[in-house]
């Protein structure tokens, strides 16, 4: 592991997005940059005109999703069979409603479905069949699932199952945190998880607490990286707690990074927005994109 860096400032209302922590190849990275420069534009757009945290949330994942540089939607990682399978989630944190899909194949939007979840409201999580069962029952279209395959994606799965590359994603998972005008908070993550996962693999993604979090009375987060380990620590819950007992967010993502990287040897990062519109996040890896935009400007990195 390498030293753990962190970033905070004030902005007010605001979205904070991600676009994976991993090693993003020096050629690659002014398209990750420039694609979360634009989702966290489309995310704030929503909160300028009076939107919802929430909205703008689902609106910069959307962007992001349809990005084949990241690994969600069009371009995730593939599956040891060489399938898209999608987790994704999205919470808000005035009233703690949530939603997430896990395993999903066929659809385009995984973020989209998550939140037709959130706003049906009898379960939180969907899983396989069933989610694809309720995503066409409110009115979703599956695509191709070909569509959803890239070049590249099939490139780096032979890689890995030949054996001449580790498994993971170079700038994997998606997110987006945001604080909107009335100091409500909301959080979306989506995913195409490990490459070569074994089939219906459930990373740390669609789980509240651990990939995903929005409480009003702490903060959003969404995190990226390592699932088993993220999911292990439940990396989101222990950085609420902390600002919830008064850590500024940079501070409280830097501590649950460093435990994560002690205890499970896992590498990440994750991102954070607070009631109070401070945001900041921590990466343990050499790389995450990111890009912020909100009242007090915008700012980008790697």
């Amino acid at each position: 592991m390498g030293t753990v860096e962190i970033y905070g400032a004030q902005m007010g209302a605001g979205v904070l997005v991600h676009g994976g922590a991993g090693h993003v190849d020096a050629s690659r990275r002014p398209d990750h940059v420039e694609g979360c420069k634009h989702a966290a534009r489309v995310g704030y757009d929503v909160i300028a005109s009076g939107g919802s945290a929430l909205d703008a949330v689902q609106a910069a994942a959307r962007v992001l999703e349809d990005l084949p540089a990241f690994n969600a939607g069009t371009g995730a990682a593939l599956n040891e069979d060489g399938a898209v399978e999608h987790d994704a989630a999205i919470m808000e944190g005035a009233t703690l409603r949530a939603g997430g899909v896990a395993a999903l194949r066929g659809f385009k939007n995984p973020i989209d479905v998550a939140r037709a979840v959130l706003d049906h409201g009898r379960h939180v999580l969907l899983a396989a069949e069933g989610a694809s069962s309720f995503a066409l029952a409110r009115g979703f279209s599956k695509v191709e699932e070909e569509s959803l395959v890239t070049e590249r994606a099939k490139e780096t799965l032979a890689r890995v199952l030949a054996g001449r590359a580790e498994t993971g994603w170079a700038g994997g998972t998606i997110g987006a945190v945001a604080r909107d005008r009335h100091g409500s908070v909301a959080a979306a993550t989506s995913t195409g998880g490990t490459v070569s996962k074994l089939r219906g693999r459930v990373g740390d993604s669609p789980i509240l607490g651990a990939g995903t979090l929005a409480d009003d009375v702490s903060c959003a987060v969404s995190a990226t990286g390592d699932g088993e380990g993220i999911l292990k620590i439940g990396l989101a819950r222990v950085i609420a707690t902390l600002v919830e007992r008064g850590e500024p967010v940079e501070r409280a993502a830097h501590a649950a990074i460093e435990r994560m990287v002690e205890r499970t040897k896992a590498n990440g990062g994750v991102i954070v927005f607070d009631r109070h519109g401070r945001f900041g996040f921590a990466r343990s890896t050499e790389t995450m994109s990111w890009a912020v935009c909100g009242e007090s400007g915008a700012d980008a990195g790697i």
